[in-house]
């Protein structure tokens, strides 16, 4: 009787582990965990397209008032490793940039959406080195992703600008980024 009774009290005691609110973790099978890491990028950005917004300039749909700008990239950074990507925006007359369709597309093939507007100033600042001909300091929001970055939110700032050595963009990021784990 003694083992019947203990063999119930065990019973009992499995089934309300098993009807409490961590039945996964019971069993092992843990729900989907998010953690926050550091979200740093570098990356140098090759202007495809600055000019009207046209389709026969583009080949894609005008959505721009004044002027449209594409841009590809590439660099790397983490937690993204490798990665490409590009940059399609408008600017106005006084250099600000509207809501940026971005994205980065890691070397297994993830996605990540970022969205990004702002204001590029022409100059540059004492600490910036003499070759800076303008420059842009701007928050930055992730707005998920495909694979890995499925789900993914964070935001930040970035410190970007454009070289009198080269005609491309440079671009360094950095923030936190919210995905699985």
């Amino acid at each position: 009787m003694k083992t019947i009774k203990q063999t119930l009290q065990l019973l009992a005691v499995m089934a309300m582990l098993v009807s409490c609110n961590h039945y996964d973790d019971f069993f092992g099978h843990h729900g989907t965990k998010f953690v926050t890491v550091p979200f740093e990028a570098e990356f140098i950005g090759d202007y495809i397209y600055v000019g009207p917004d046209n389709v026969e300039s583009t080949g894609l749909e005008p959505k721009c008032e004044f002027t449209r700008v594409i841009v590809d990239f590439e660099g790397s950074g983490t937690p993204v490793g490798n990665f490409t990507g590009n940059f399609d925006f408008c600017v106005g007359p006084e250099g600000g940039y509207g809501q940026t369709e971005a994205y980065m597309v890691t070397e297994k093939g993830d996605s990540l959406f970022i969205s990004i507007s702002g204001k590029v100033i022409e100059g540059r600042l004492d600490d910036m080195p003499e070759y800076v001909t303008s420059y842009w300091q701007d928050p930055f929001e992730i707005l998920g992703g495909t694979g890995r970055y499925e789900g993914a939110t964070g935001s930040g700032i970035s410190d970007d600008y454009n070289s009198s050595l080269d005609p491309n963009s440079h671009h360094s990021w950095s923030g936190t980024i919210i995905m699985r784990k």
